[in-house]
């Protein structure tokens, strides 16, 4: 059997993969690039994406709603579920097919089959007709994650469901249980109750979105009681009995036990590595509870082989994955390129209000050792805000008192998600607060209440 050379070969073309074949590319390298299902990945077909235009449908209908507090009307307003799903499935494939033009562009091989690695430096595909050898010096792992499933909460597609069965629903549900409150649980639960259902969350941790600063999930937990979720922290769930038309829930709270039922079930309860089937074992590549072990630069300790994105562990986040990618492109080209570091990178999630951060929360800057300097602002003292009908949320900043540094930034409400950046920009660039509130910020925005919170810290907050 013929074997064919390249320089570099990516397993996976998701967020991580592609962008890594494509920078690789870019540096003149050979490459190719193994896809066992879709190019673009989870995120571009099962993810970010779609849960992005789903979310915006459901934004719009609310909006509807609130249209006599604009001056205008709207009567009759309702939703058609399958529409607003082909749209959310248009807007996936719209993309996927970008990547495949970007791979032809970048003249990368695209090979799509099971890829397994039988020994270092060697990569044999299984596709629909043959089995493809390829040989190279440099492979970069990026087969990405698939929701976890808990013993006795399986997904059926029917009553219970992954995201994926919640992205492309057999039928709207009328009482629904979200298990997990991270960001993919609290997206979908958003979603679907905004949409009318009836929406329970069960989160096993003590509050809502853990991984947030906890003035922020605390604020997020009330507009979403507002909204008329029902929330149940430090609880879990212990069994789903399924019926055709139901599920009874026996969820375990303070010690006591509980029976509710529901219609439907979305189970977002974290991700696994997609390790399996790979050889990596056999390699010797360490794992760690289904994630590839690796260091600041995604090196596996194998010799010529990088893991990248969700299967090199958190923050699971695409833009970290294409981030990697990219560094570890570079690092084969021969280049010395700046390790990733997980804490400047933003996390954002899309319920309504959204939430962002980035860096260090509050507790976590004591934790480790910062004297600190801690700054507010509400939406509610932004004229911007205010004229979007968004006076709800707020924005927070920590701060090293010793030095100025921004340690952390963590916001709640409308637009967050993009507000965030200029805190990461300002993280990178290693600005102080000194810097941040000689920054002109322009009116009317709602990036004035990032310089308001900046400010707040230090004692010279204008408008609160």
């Amino acid at each position: 059997m013929a074997t064919t050379a390249y320089d570099v070969i990516v397993i996976g073309a998701g967020p991580g993969g592609y962008v890594a074949a494509i920078r690789a590319a870019q540096l003149g390298k050979k490459v190719a690039i193994v896809e066992r299902e879709h190019l673009g990945g989870i995120c571009l077909n099962w993810g970010c994406i779609p849960t992005k235009a789903l979310l915006r449908s459901s934004e719009v209908f609310h909006l509807m709603h609130r249209a006599k507090e604009f001056g205008l009307s709207a009567t009759k307003i309702d939703f058609d579920l399958n529409a607003v799903v082909k749209r959310s499935r248009q807007v996936a494939g719209q993309l996927s097919g970008g990547i495949g033009h970007l791979m032809k562009k970048n003249k990368i091989t695209v090979l799509m089959g099971q890829a397994h690695l039988p020994a270092k430096g060697r990569v044999t595909v299984k596709t629909e007709k043959t089995v493809e050898e390829l040989t190279t010096p440099a492979i970069i792992l990026a087969t990405g994650a698939r929701a976890r499933e808990l013993p006795g909460l399986e997904a059926d597609g029917e009553r219970v469901w992954t995201y994926k069965h919640a992205l492309n629903p057999p039928h709207m549900p009328k009482k629904l249980l979200v298990i997990g409150s991270g960001a993919i649980g609290i997206e979908f639960a958003s979603f679907y109750n905004t949409l009318g259902a009836e929406t329970t969350v069960v989160e096993v941790m003590d509050r809502v979105l853990p991984v947030e600063d906890v003035e922020i999930s605390k604020f997020a937990k009330k507009q979403f009681v507002k909204q008329g979720m029902k929330i149940m922290e430090k609880a879990m769930v212990k069994k789903l009995d399924r019926s055709k038309s139901k599920v009874v829930a026996h969820i375990e709270t303070g010690g006591k036990v509980e029976t509710m039922e529901f219609d439907t079930v979305i189970s977002a309860v974290g991700i696994v590595g997609n390790v399996e089937d790979l050889g990596l074992e056999a390699l010797g590549v360490k794992l760690d509870r289904t994630h590839v072990v690796v260091d600041e630069y995604c090196r596996t300790g194998v010799d010529g082989l990088f893991a990248i994105g969700d299967i090199a562990g958190a923050p699971w986040l695409a833009h970290k994955a294409s981030h990697e990618g990219v560094m570890v492109a570079e690092l084969i080209a021969g280049g010395k390129p700046h390790p990733v570091r997980p804490e400047s990178i933003a996390g954002c999630t899309y319920c309504t209000p959204q939430v962002a951060s980035v860096g260090y929360t509050e507790a976590k800057a004591k934790e480790l050792g910062y004297e600190i300097k801690v700054g507010r602002f509400p939406f509610m003292g932004n004229g911007k805000a205010i004229a979007l009908g968004e006076p709800e949320g707020m924005v927070k900043t920590v701060f090293d008192a010793k030095t100025g540094e921004l340690l952390g930034a963590h916001m709640v409400g409308a637009e967050v998600t993009e507000l965030i950046q200029g805190y990461v920009v300002g993280r990178q660039l290693e600005t102080t607060e000194e810097d941040l509130m000689n920054t002109v910020f322009p009116h009317p925005t709602l990036s004035e209440m990032m310089h308001e919170s900046i400010l707040d810290a230090y004692g010279r907050v204008i408008h609160m």
